[in-house]
């Protein structure tokens, strides 16, 4: 019998079974082209996504107030047309640096174009760093356009060291945060006691001017 020949490779062993790999397919020049666009908008839009993300994340805080306000403007629309007695009023703004205040009472009347007759309103300033102001009465009228309160009868101030006034008249500058009554005017509060002829209150209770003749008692630890 005549030996049986193994074909051999060029390492010298025995040839492989099996087929040869298909060739790839040609990529078309105008499909690279497209290919090479896309890479290019890529890099371009990645940092521009990408910095708007950023934006919006920085602007929210802004944004949020922005929409608040809104919501504010149309909450003082339905306000300014509704009629008759309404309950539970609130109305809430901005102060002139951007602290929040809001005038809230029982009932309100409107009475004119921009004025309100309230049932015990009050007045609630909120500083930054977390200090209050609150005033209320037992009778008031609200003048929109103005943001002013003008408090009659049993008229009591409350300032976050623990001062309370009483007077029978205030007028309150909710944008300006300032309180200021021409009535006799009775104070307490860490200090001692004192009377005086009325006073003013500036920069949300950061400055009490009290008008004379006054009289003060100083408490003995002052």
């Amino acid at each position: 019998m005549m030996p049986k020949i193994m074909p051999q490779l060029a390492d010298g062993g025995p040839a492989a079974d099996t087929q040869a790999a298909p060739p790839r397919p040609r990529i078309s020049a105008r499909a690279m082209a497209r290919r090479r666009r896309g890479v290019r908008i890529a890099k371009i839009m990645l940092p521009v996504a990408a910095l708007i993300l950023l934006s919006s994340i920085a602007l929210w805080p802004e944004i949020s107030r922005t929409i608040e306000r809104g919501r504010e403007t149309l909450q003082r629309l339905a306000l300014a047309q509704t009629g008759g007695v309404m309950r539970q009023p609130r109305y809430r703004g901005y102060d002139t640096q951007n602290q929040p205040y809001m005038v809230s009472a029982d009932t309100a009347d409107r009475i004119g174009e921009e004025r309100y007759d309230l049932a015990s309103p009050r007045g609630d300033i909120t500083l930054r760093n977390g200090t209050w102001l609150q005033v209320r009465a037992r009778h008031g009228i609200y003048i929109q356009k103005a943001d002013q309160l003008d408090l009659t009868q049993d008229v009591v101030l409350y300032r976050a060291d623990g001062t309370i006034m009483n007077s029978d008249t205030a007028t309150v500058d909710m944008k300006r945060g300032a309180v200021t009554s021409a009535d006799y005017t009775h104070a307490e509060g860490p200090f001692g006691t004192l009377d005086a002829e009325g006073f003013t209150l500036l920069d949300k209770g950061g400055i009490v001017q009290f008008h004379g003749p006054a009289k003060l008692v100083l408490n003995g630890a002052h």
